[in-house]
């Protein structure tokens, strides 16, 4: 607790060095399904992309992100107990999240195996896919209890301003990916068995390092010699507390899955256009990842500072860490946008060679890219408002700006014009109607709770 940088000194440097390790975190953790994209779509084919990238990667953003949502209420609580410095509260709000994400990842690997085929079948995925998307989802499940493990505990470093151990974690496990993908698909000559074969080998590769990343986070909890250090024999779930933590992550979890679920449906649609359309999409993903995992990793930062701000009474720099978040986020935005409008088409050559995708996918760019500032508010004013406290109204704003909206649209609009630019036209409309409500929520919650701006000294 001494000298925390989060809730004394400068808010925008200190918010920019906690931001760039959680970019690079970031970075890393998605070069898992870069790299398996890569091999996948080099050494297999187009169709192994798009059974990696495609309905089984929106799949288990659907499992994941409902509980990452969820998980979510575990870093504010820690992130506000450990601002106000009860230290009693943080020991029992970390036991209870490492439990909960044991339990999650235990129901989420039952359910998603259980599932596997038949969620595959109902998103329209190409024939030619089917197959080996189910074995791809399979074994990604496996390791399910290995990924919450880890991601809770990366939560629970980055709620009390550690952004850089979760970091080295990361890129350790991601080089050994690397290699694993090597070995298994190219050494070990599972790409030219088939299509199957292939995508089975990559992912291996990643419950592998799942498994790795969830043993190193909890081995530096447990090396800790602070209020949020771990010890195996205590984890277990505190009623009050897990109480307290779904009562904020509850919502962010149903924020996430009604999120996903209408990002399946935007699949399920990209489906009908055939496997190229498939594979451009699934490629595109990839590149577009750039944006999400840049203004996801600030969201995270402000949703920090406001946290633990907020549970230190400094209400200032509350609203000064949202105003400078913004500031933030439009410089890298803008000229993010900048490069992947014109010089996208490099980016696809990555992934795949065939021309027909490859063309698809520069629309698919070239479209969706100057949209991306629409989307700043969503995830500053969102997460400054998760991190005082606030999550059923947020909750209520994502569904009706992005899912509902997104959901009609697909359903009414997209039946009379059945274009790839229809369905990709969804995105930036929902994206500018939801950030104008959330701005209009964070300004009246604001003033509803008496957050005043005034800014002392030590808050630029």
């Amino acid at each position: 607790m001494q000298n925390n940088k989060i809730i004394e000194g400068s808010i925008w440097k200190n918010m920019l060095g906690y931001f760039w390790a959680l970019l690079l975190g970031a970075f890393f953790q998605q070069f898992y399904n870069t790299v398996d994209a890569i091999i996948v779509g080099k050494a297999v084919g187009s169709d192994a992309l798009a059974a990696v990238g495609g309905s089984a990667a929106m799949v288990v953003n659907l499992f994941v992100g409902f509980f990452m949502g969820l998980s979510s209420g575990a870093t504010v609580v820690i992130a506000q107990f450990y601002g106000a410095g009860r230290k009693d509260e943080v020991n029992k709000a970390v036991h209870t999240a490492i439990a909960m994400s044991i339990a999650g990842g235990a129901l989420i690997t039952i359910i998603g195996i259980w599932m596997s085929s038949w969620i595959i079948h109902a998103m329209k995925t190409p024939t030619e896919v089917i197959e080996a998307s189910t074995i791809y989802l399979r074994i990604y499940f496996i390791g399910m209890i290995a990924n919450l493990v880890y991601n809770m505990g990366a939560g629970i470093l980055r709620a009390i301003g550690d952004s850089k151990r979760p970091l080295y974690v990361l890129i350790v496990s991601c080089f050994v990916n690397i290699f694993l993908d090597i070995f298994f698909v190219i050494w070990m000559g599972l790409g030219k068995m088939g299509i199957n074969q292939g995508v089975m080998g990559v992912a291996i590769a990643t419950v592998i390092c799942q498994v790795i990343s969830a043993v190193i986070v909890v081995i530096i909890l447990m090396r800790s010699d602070d209020s949020y250090k771990l010890i195996l024999r205590e984890i277990r779930m505190d009623t009050g507390m897990l109480s307290r933590i779904i009562r904020i992550g509850f919502p962010a979890g149903v924020q996430t899955t009604m999120y996903t679920l209408s990002n399946i449906l935007i699949q399920a649609s990209i489906n009908e256009f055939g496997k190229d359309a498939t594979a451009a999409w699934a490629a595109y993903g990839k590149i577009d990842v750039l944006f999400w995992m840049t203004i996801g990793s600030l969201g995270t930062a402000v949703t920090t500072f406001a946290g633990q701000n907020y549970g230190a009474g400094k209400y200032d720099r509350v609203r000064s860490s949202a105003r400078q978040a913004f500031i933030i986020a439009a410089s890298i935005t803008i000229p993010l946008s900048t490069v992947l409008y014109f010089w996208g088409e490099g980016f696809l050559y990555i992934f795949v060679n065939d021309s027909n995708v490859i063309q698809i996918g520069i629309q698919m760019i070239k479209f969706l890219a100057p949209f991306y500032c629409l989307y700043i508010g969503v995830e500053v004013f969102s997460g400054v408002l998760r991190g005082m406290g606030s999550a059923l109204l947020p909750m209520l704003i994502t569904l009706s700006g992005i899912c509902l909206l997104r959901v009609t649209w697909i359903l009414t609009v997209f039946p009379l014009h059945r274009t790839i630019e229809t369905v990709e036209m969804s995105y930036p409309i929902t994206w500018g109607t939801t950030t104008v409500l959330f701005l209009i929520y964070y300004l009246y919650y604001v003033r509803r709770h008496n957050i005043k701006g005034t800014v002392n000294a030590d808050s630029e």
